[in-house]
């Protein structure tokens, strides 16, 4: 069989799986399996497979075909112009939090120390560390999976991150940090019950944030005020419908709310830098 014919074959097998982007996704694991550019196997379509590779290649479509994320079937993922390894047991980073790791450089400056409260994959540490040479990064999370991935991936890309086992705070006592960011778990009880099947496949240790989605808000806002330094800034992602309750937590224990909308016009960002009056009732 030819690359081109495999390429069909898999494309409608993955479309009729219900797969969006079909044949993109089959385009990607034929590329991952010959080791070669997607794009030249559309200009080489007349490519012969061996048994091997289409054996290989029939293994990834089944998998994706199981609603199996792209992602953790190639192992690994881009952000922030860097490659991130992933697998099963850690979230799978999106473009969305480009946003709010973006936002954090803005407010970064060499010695500045900061914090990534739940790093998974280690996206948004890995990134600020690389992007924000001379800054200070630490990065926590519950789940030794994921800090094992996270660990591979600051030593990928050349990147020089403290990582913890901390639930939240916990393993810091005394601690203090010019930033403090975090993509919790917020996905509320209601929409874990209608998640997508790709979704389903990751850990809901990382998605899951209590029955209105608020758990980790409420208690990363309430214990950041002692971990924050004078006119340090505390940022979130937050879900779309988020913004207004996530603001009203940060107002009442860090300061004055901001808020960024992402590319798609959804509010992804919500922020707050620490005031005085909040500093005197930590």
């Amino acid at each position: 069989m030819t690359a081109r014919e495999a390429l069909r074959a898999a494309g409608a097998r993955l479309a009729d799986a219900g797969v969006p982007n079909a044949a993109h996704d089959a385009s990607l694991l034929l590329a991952h399996v010959l080791h070669e550019d997607a794009l030249m196997l559309r200009v080489r379509g007349e490519r012969a497979l061996t048994a091997q590779e289409q054996a290989a290649f029939d293994a990834l479509v089944d998998r994706r075909a199981a609603r199996e994320p792209l992602q953790y079937i190639v192992g690994e993922t881009g952000f922030m112009g860097l490659t991130f390894a992933v697998r099963s047991g850690v979230l799978i980073p999106r473009p969305d939090t480009e946003i709010l790791c973006e936002e954090a450089l803005r407010r970064l400056a060499p010695g500045m120390r900061v914090l990534d409260i739940g790093t998974g994959s280690g996206a948004l540490a890995v990134s600020i560390a690389r992007h924000a040479p001379g800054c200070d990064v630490t990065a926590v999370d519950v789940s030794e999976t994921a800090l094992a991935v996270a660990r591979e991936n600051a030593q990928r890309n050349g990147a020089t991150v403290r990582f913890e086992k901390s639930d939240c705070f916990q393993a810091l006592s005394g601690e203090t940090f010019d930033l403090i960011v975090s993509n919790p778990p917020y996905i509320d009880g209601e929409e874990m019950a209608q998640l997508m099947p790709e979704v389903r496949f990751e850990p809901e240790l990382a998605l899951s944030g209590g029955g209105d989605g608020l758990d980790f808000y409420r208690r990363i806002s309430r214990e950041a005020g002692a971990h924050l330094s004078e006119g340090g800034a505390l940022l979130f992602e937050i879900g779309w419908k988020q913004k207004d309750a996530v603001s009203a937590l940060l107002s009442a224990h860090i300061g004055a709310p901001f808020a960024m909308k992402d590319y798609g016009g959804n509010w992804r960002v919500v922020g707050a830098v620490k005031e005085r009056e909040h500093a005197s009732q930590a």
